[in-house]
């Protein structure tokens, strides 16, 4: 198969795109996907750099990628429910979606909703996992609670702001003030520019954070979640959370949820949750779209086609 590897610790140009990597060999409880679409995310660059290495380890020669989209080529005896030539797509948590060819277990996969373009599929299951799980497990938000997401137009901003919403939560979204004309569209009950000291001293009370941003520049803001709330993150926590004994504090990692997945997709395909796809570049490709995205501005999601 043809795959992006990576034999070492280090900058973009460590990846190494090969025509010749053996096929993944698939478990009977796992499926082959003819892989369409892969994305890149923050953990790729992260873990390809070592930045991430104390929490994903990698074993090298390594293939990065969570995200996968695409057909199925084969299945184990012991899988049902998918048949060869379905449409599918799927959260990998142990990576390995860099490549014209990915086992996975079968329980992690979804198919792709009637109507949606197998190539944007593959930009969903991570960001939407990660925010989802952000804003239901982390903060466990109710119904008419208040939510604050901050970096919300990002990607797992997004999401994180239609989980809460789904849920019939009170959403402020917390923007740069460049940003605040542009976060009308996301459909909040409020805009919070977050580098505007005024605005942060005014905006009253929540009783969660839903942290996409992190250290710093979530410090400020922690004086306004109410005693016993929480502020659940994604990111590293901000450094003087302690200092706030009333807040709990909340760190998740994403983990697998197939039916959250295609919840997501209908919504994408309906046009009821947007993730704007900034760039699509081809699998050998990736060490450019790594750098792209690793400078940050992006704006949305960057695809890799493997077709």
């Amino acid at each position: 198969m043809n795959a992006v590897r990576l034999y070492e610790y280090g900058p973009a140009k460590n990846l190494h795109y090969e025509t010749d990597v053996p096929d993944p060999q698939m478990a009977d409880d796992e499926v082959l996907i003819a892989t369409a679409a892969t994305s890149i995310n923050p953990v790729d660059w992260k873990m390809r750099s070592g930045a991430a290495a104390a929490r994903f380890p990698l074993t090298f020669p390594a293939i990065l990628g969570r995200d996968v989209s695409g057909v199925v080529r084969a299945i184990g005896k012991d899988v049902q429910g998918i048949n060869v030539g379905d449409r599918v797509m799927a959260f990998s948590p142990n990576s390995g979606t860099y490549a014209s060819l990915v086992a996975i277990k079968a329980v992690n996969v979804t198919h792709i909703p009637d109507g949606l373009d197998p190539i944007e599929a593959a930009a969903l299951p991570l960001v939407v996992l990660t925010g989802d799980q952000l804003v239901r497990e982390a903060c466990a938000l109710q119904p008419d609670q208040s939510v604050l997401v901050t970096g919300a137009l990002g990607s797992v901003g997004r999401a994180a702001v239609h989980s809460a919403l789904t849920l019939g939560a009170k959403v402020i979204a917390g923007v740069r003030a460049s940003q605040v004309e542009e976060a009308k569209e996301l459909g909040t009950n409020g805009i919070l520019a977050m580098d505007d000291e005024a605005a942060i001293k005014n905006m009253g009370t929540v009783d969660a954070i839903a942290d996409t941003t992190g250290a710093h520049a979530t410090t400020p803001l922690l004086i306004h979640v109410r005693e016993g709330g929480v502020c659940g993150t994604v990111v590293t926590p901000p450094p003087d959370v302690s200092l706030h004994p009333g807040v709990r504090l909340a760190r998740i990692m994403a983990h697998p949820d197939p039916k959250r997945v295609l919840a997501y997709a209908e919504d994408y395909r309906d046009g009821k949750f947007k993730l704007p796809i900034v760039r699509r570049y081809a699998l050998h490709e990736a060490a450019e779209a790594q750098t792209f995205a690793e400078k940050g501005g992006a704006g949305g999601k960057i695809l890799l086609l493997a077709l």
